[in-house]
């Protein structure tokens, strides 16, 4: 695969960002300009409605307006889909801050034209941490609060590597040119986003710390309100310094210190991550999981897909295809919309699917280098006669009952070496899609884990005000090392190892002819692969474009209760489900969405309603 070489040198001017450009094939170049806010405000909570978004030649989705719009900049220079992510995940880190950033990781899968590739940039854990990391003095798990809040969560931050990585492979524009939207947002400040301003209102712990409290709170301790101007000079130069001499400004030197000095010194919860830990820090490359699907729909020729996504340690894109697996063994294909809702029996057939997989999940999944794959192959998860007998499991029969909780397989007689996860909390997130007029294709999603990571945020101590916030990936480890008979768990804390997410970005392309379909992800814990599960499934089967499918309500199950978004499914739906076994919860269910599928004119893209995301392109 050709590799493009950047120097990671002081500010790339903008004439020869355009000069790059004009030398490659590709859209007409325009400069690289500030970035101006969209006119129409965006909802940070409830539902806002979407249009969608029709582009003729590419397309950049991101869960913020100044966001998108740093990556559809990019994209008019002449920049690759890596270029315009880059772009995007800057500006994130300072309008989103409370979902992901220069302080966390991030799973990216880049096709370009030819090749999938998907880059692991997920945190690991800090060379001093043991498997009782989560543990208190009792040797019982800690309240998620008590082992987020401070050092102990955080993981060496891996996005920043990662994205380099990428670029050097895929870039087409500088790097340090790509680092200017948000630069510049940074030093003249952006208006904080109703969303950004809801989430402050509504978190106890990040105003305990100093240099966070001084950023985000206002002199009487009060959170800046939406519209407020807010404004990162410690952000800026720290960027700054990134985009002259890429990822080792983060991980060494004076801020990889900060990051360390912060991690350690945290007064009742410190962790052990060292400057050591995060020079040591390398990104990999993996081969993509992919699996092929047969989408059947009403009215219309089946379709024959390769649907794409990350391999462990992301547990995304088993457990979306053994859900769509094991569903292609029940009667759910033959099951339509019906006013414009999943119907009762669509949804148990679904949630009972849900059950097994994240029952084999919780059992098999965690970091390749630690776990051995059952059947020394993760696709054994995925063998169609595996599938099969799975789906047996499910009562598909009329008025069939719910398992309400289901037992782990055993892929070609897999012994069970390892105990189950227990449930445990996931949160936050965000995600992006990118493609681009060279026809290269991007799906990342990024994360610093909870809202505002472990609510530490780091500051060199220069005399500028604010900084980033760090994650507090190691929560996503279970708390419990073993299982109540003895047997390790495969997803606990050992020093060095990544900890199992369920991030699912995902490019979908036809089989025959290797054509890429769409883009798409989502943010939400857990619930990620449930989210972006919904977005395939209503696009294959029932023909929806993405804008729709995004819309649709949400559900899922977690291997408990069987969740429906709070609001979205009427009462007899409940009932019917609750008769026939399910433990129904109407919850919030606040996805972020964004997807963009390939259409006879270009592109169409769809953003969250939930959120307050929106797609531009050409």
């Amino acid at each position: 695969m050709p590799t493009r070489h950047h120097t990671l040198s002081t500010l790339a001017s903008l004439a020869v960002a355009a000069l790059l450009a004009a030398c490659a094939s590709g859209p007409t170049p325009v400069p690289l300009n500030y970035i101006s806010p969209p006119t129409q405000p965006e909802a940070a909570t409830g539902s806002s409605t979407k249009p969608g978004w029709a582009t003729r030649n590419y397309a950049v989705a991101a869960a913020n307006p100044l966001a998108t719009d740093a990556g559809r900049q990019v994209l008019a220079a002449g920049g690759s889909a890596v270029d315009a992510a880059i772009a995007v995940q800057m500006v994130l880190a300072l309008v989103e801050p409370q979902s992901s950033g220069i302080g966390g990781g991030a799973f990216l899968l880049h096709f370009d034209g030819k090749t999938t590739q998907a880059f692991d940039g997920r945190e690991t854990a800090p060379a001093g941490a043991t498997p009782a990391l989560f543990l208190d003095d009792k040797g019982q798990p800690l309240k998620f609060t008590d082992a987020v809040v401070g050092g102990r969560s955080v993981g060496v931050p891996g996005a920043v590597a990662m994205l380099a990585q990428a670029h050097a492979q895929h870039g087409k524009l500088p790097w340090a040119s790509l680092f200017q939207p948000a630069i510049t947002l940074a030093r003249e400040g952006f208006a904080v986003s109703p969303r950004m301003a809801a989430l402050l209102a509504a978190e106890p712990h990040l105003k305990k710390d100093p240099v966070a409290a001084a950023y985000f709170y206002d002199a009487a301790g009060k959170p800046w309100p939406a519209g407020h101007v807010l404004r990162n000079p410690e952000l800026a130069a720290v960027l700054q310094g990134i985009a002259d001499r890429g990822p080792s400004a983060l991980l060494q030197g004076e801020v990889g210190q900060a990051i360390a000095r912060k991690v350690q010194s945290h007064p009742t919860n410190p962790g052990s991550l060292s400057t050591r830990d995060l020079a040591g820090y390398r990104p990999v490359v993996r081969e993509p999981l992919c699996f092929d699907y047969r989408a059947t729909r009403a009215g219309a020729p089946a379709r024959e897909v390769r649907i794409c996504g990350m391999p462990p340690p992301s547990s995304g894109a088993l457990a979306i295809g053994q859900i769509l697996g094991m569903l292609d063994s029940t009667p759910a294909s033959a099951l339509p919309l019906v006013q414009g809702l999943p119907t009762t029996d669509w949804v148990h057939l679904y949630t009972e699917a849900a059950r097994l997989a994240f029952a084999d999940r919780a059992q098999y999944l965690g970091d390749p280098a630690f776990v051995q794959a059952p059947g020394g192959t993760w696709t054994s998860l995925l063998n169609p006669a595996y599938l099969r007998n799975r789906a047996a499991l499910i009562d598909s029969s009329p008025q069939g009952k719910s398992m309400q909780m289901a037992l782990p397989g055993q892929p070609a007689g897999t012994p069970l070496s390892y105990a189950p996860m227990p449930d445990q909390i996931e949160y936050g997130t965000s995600h992006i899609s990118v493609v681009d007029a060279y026809g290269n294709a991007v799906a990342m999603t990024t994360t610093i884990e909870d809202a505002w990571g472990s609510r530490q945020m780091v500051n060199r101590g220069v005399g500028l005000s604010g900084g980033f916030l760090l994650n507090n990936q190691l929560t996503d480890f279970s708390f419990s090392p073993t299982g109540t008979d003895g047997r390790p768990v495969a997803n606990r804390v050992e020093p060095g190892k990544r900890p199992r997410s369920s991030m699912s970005p995902t490019l979908v392309f036809d089989k025959a002819s290797g054509k890429l379909l769409m883009s798409g992800g989502s943010p939400g814990g857990a619930l990620i692969i449930h989210f972006t599960a919904k977005t395939l499934y209503a696009n294959l089967h029932w023909g929806l474009n993405a804008q729709q499918a995004i819309d649709l309500p949400n559900f899922g199950s977690l291997n408990g209760p069987t969740l429906l978004e709070a609001g979205r499914f009427d009462a007899a739906t409940v009932q019917a489900l609750r008769a026939r076994g399910h433990t129904v919860l109407e919850v919030p269910m606040p996805s972020g969405l964004q997807a963009i599928e390939r259409t006879t004119a270009g592109y169409f893209g769809g953003a969250d309603p939930r959120r307050e995301g929106i797609v531009l392109g050409d």
